[in-house]
């Protein structure tokens, strides 16, 4: 089963963008004879897919672009490689970052009955996941090796075990001031130099603002920013892109001030955090 649900949930839908409903998903329900369906979809860098939320778990990543998973309480910024992990019933809506070739994989029962499978979290794709997905059937007909399928089932199953889990969220406040200020901040980073210009888009103090985040979010505006920028920065290496551009196109003088930051917030260079990352 599958129910839509108020944007309010995951996000509201961004003025210039286009909002549109999930791809029927009750047509890729998985079920025991079908325990992993897979679905692909191509999305344009301005389409957001509206807050919905159904009765099995599902994995989200992209063959290329990045999305961003927004639920109530985090929002998740996955380039290629990297997935996030939806449980049961979590509100969610995905956005484009940039163009992306998607793929869901509905799962009729978690891999395991682990605790870590009963929240959202973001996971290691191998190669070995990444083809294992590829080799699925993404027509909601019937397949026509039902015995193939299984068996690539059972492999997906078991590469999500062995996966490795990667703390790439960034936490999401109730407040909706702060909620708002979030969300702007996360879909442009660097319309404001400091907290003052973003605390007066809500209309509020920046004492107000720094109140805030650390009774919602347990952490300074600076600490916050530092993950948003890192999740960014994360999906620019995506690309290949040199250090010295991400260092740019983040808002950073030089490469050197940026390595600071990384170094600071993970306590590793930029080089081996996008390597274990």
């Amino acid at each position: 089963m599958i129910e839509k649900t108020p944007s309010r949930s995951a996000g509201k839908p961004k003025a210039g963008r286009i909002s549109l409903p999930p791809l029927d998903p009750l047509r890729y329900a998985p079920s025991e004879l079908r325990p992993v369906r897979a679905k692909a979809r191509l999305l344009e860098h301005d389409v957001d897919i509206q807050a919905h939320h159904h009765t099995w778990g599902q994995l989200v990543f992209s063959i290329s672009g990045a999305v961003r998973v927004n639920t109530a309480h985090a929002t998740y910024l996955v380039p290629p490689d990297r997935a996030v992990w939806i449980a049961p019933t979590v509100v969610h809506a995905v956005t484009a970052v940039e163009r992306a070739d998607l793929r869901t994989v509905y799962l009729h029962q978690a891999p395991s009955d682990s605790a870590a499978w009963r929240g959202c979290r973001v996971l290691e794709v191998t190669p070995l996941l990444r083809e294992l997905v590829m080799q699925l059937a993404v027509s909601p007909d019937t397949v026509d090796n039902p015995h193939r399928e299984q068996c690539i089932a059972s492999l997906v199953l078991d590469e999500l075990k062995r996966a490795n889990s990667l703390r790439l969220g960034v936490d999401l406040p109730q407040d909706k001031r702060l909620r708002r200020l979030c969300e702007a901040m996360l879909d442009e980073p660097l319309r404001h130099a400091d907290l003052d210009g973003w605390a007066a888009d809500v209309g509020a103090s920046a004492r107000t603002v720094s109140r805030l985040f650390r009774d919602e979010l347990g952490s300074s505006y600076a600490q916050w920013r530092s993950q948003v920028l890192l999740a960014r920065a994360l999906t620019l290496a995506a690309r290949k892109m040199p250090m010295s551009l991400i260092a740019h196109e983040l808002g950073y003088a030089s490469a050197s001030a940026f390595t600071a930051m990384v170094t600071r917030t993970v306590g590793m260079p930029p080089s081996r955090f996008f390597a274990q990352a």
